[in-house]
């Protein structure tokens, strides 16, 4: 009925997180740049944060989709069909707290997964590009 709403909150948390990110990097853009030089390649935090925010876009796009298919989502007020009836309303917001938040969970998740890996693959990189340089030297 609802459950799309908990991955679309946090969407728009992190969308605006991101944006934050964003600018703070920008201020600090020049140092970055000069130590990209000398580093391996890193995937920066505000890219990592964009997979995140896909993820739970795309993802509550499709789920809210569902729902409108269904006729669970209509274009007047109140929007929800359930939240016209106090019992349908009390339905809704037990399944948004459990299915709902349980999708939202599952797709941080999925994301902590691949931020890991990711890190792993840097570090990887960074541990070959410094071999290369000693046996350089």
């Amino acid at each position: 009925m609802g459950c799309f709403l908990v991955p679309t909150t946090e969407a728009v948390i992190v969308t605006i997180a991101e944006h934050v990110a964003e600018k703070k990097a920008l201020s600090s853009g020049n140092r970055e740049e000069a130590l990209k030089e000398v580093q391996a390649p890193k995937v920066p935090f505000t890219r990592k944060l964009s997979w995140l925010r896909n993820m739970l876009w795309g993802g509550s796009g499709l789920l809210a989709f569902e729902h409108v298919w269904h006729g669970e989502v209509v274009p007047w007020f109140p929007f929800l069909t359930a939240a016209s009836d106090p019992a349908d309303a009390a339905e809704m917001l037990h399944e948004m707290s459990t299915v709902g938040v349980t999708m939202a969970a599952l797709v941080t998740v999925v994301w902590l997964g691949m931020v890991a890996v990711s890190s792993a693959v840097e570090k990887k990189a960074a541990q070959q590009t410094a071999e290369e340089a000693e046996s350089k030297a």
